[in-house]
């Protein structure tokens, strides 16, 4: 009867604990996984699993220092102190330079407070992780959606024409009167006619205008639009 009481006592205490223990992961991982899907249907980089990773290793790291400390003794801070240069280092390897244009500060910005909601939610802080998902939420779709209407971007275009001198002077043309000017040009010459590839910076209005504009001169034969060259 002794060893019996023995054996249960101590499962019925540790059985508490492995229970919140594997509500704050699952609590963490779907919280990783809702902004995770969130980059994911809009095609970047670090998306769905890549969230919910971090967001479930950043809980686990927490619940490791809580529990170490607790058991071992030391500083339960020190592990989950880690875990904000390991999140450091993956944001920068998400960031991507290429000669004046830098991409991928959003996906490391994301990255990062992932992290911390993670931290939140390994910590017991429900609360707090979930109004934190929440307002990343906001700030990823509504801002978004606000910053594609008025921020500037980048546009790739395509025209050909009869000459190379013709066409990138009609270019220059048009692109004078929105006061923008092309960037990484390439020209490539053909037997019956010359392709010019181009980007311009511009907001979603000056870009329309400047398709538009394209497609009414008579210098070009074709004009195509080839679509945003970044973006987060």
């Amino acid at each position: 009867m002794t060893s019996f009481f023995h054996i249960v006592v101590p499962r019925l205490e540790v059985a508490p604990i492995v229970t919140q223990s594997l509500l704050r992961l699952i609590v963490a991982a779907v919280l990783g996984g809702l902004i995770g899907l969130e980059r994911e249907l809009k095609h970047k980089p670090a998306g769905l699993r890549t969230n919910l990773f971090i967001c479930f290793g950043s809980a686990m790291f927490t619940l490791l220092s809580e529990q170490l400390a607790s058991n071992y003794g030391g500083d339960h801070t020190r592990i989950a102190a880690q875990i904000i240069p390991g999140i450091g280092f993956i944001g920068a390897g998400s960031i991507l330079h290429a000669r004046n244009n830098i991409t991928g500060l959003t996906t490391a910005a994301t990255l990062f407070v992932v992290a911390a909601v993670g931290m939140a939610a390994g910590g017991g802080l429900y609360y707090t992780a979930i109004f934190s998902t929440v307002v990343i939420l906001i700030c990823l779709y509504g801002l978004g959606r606000f910053e594609q209407r008025f921020k500037p971007f980048l546009t790739a275009y395509e025209v050909t024409g009869a000459s190379a001198d013709g066409i990138v002077g009609e270019v220059n043309r048009v692109l004078e009167r929105e006061h923008r000017l092309m960037h990484s040009v390439q020209i490539a010459r053909a037997d019956s006619h010359v392709r010019l590839q181009f980007v311009v910076d511009g907001t979603p209005a000056q870009q329309h205008t400047i398709l538009q504009e394209l497609r009414r001169s008579t210098m070009f034969q074709s004009v195509s639009s080839l679509g945003p060259t970044e973006g987060e």
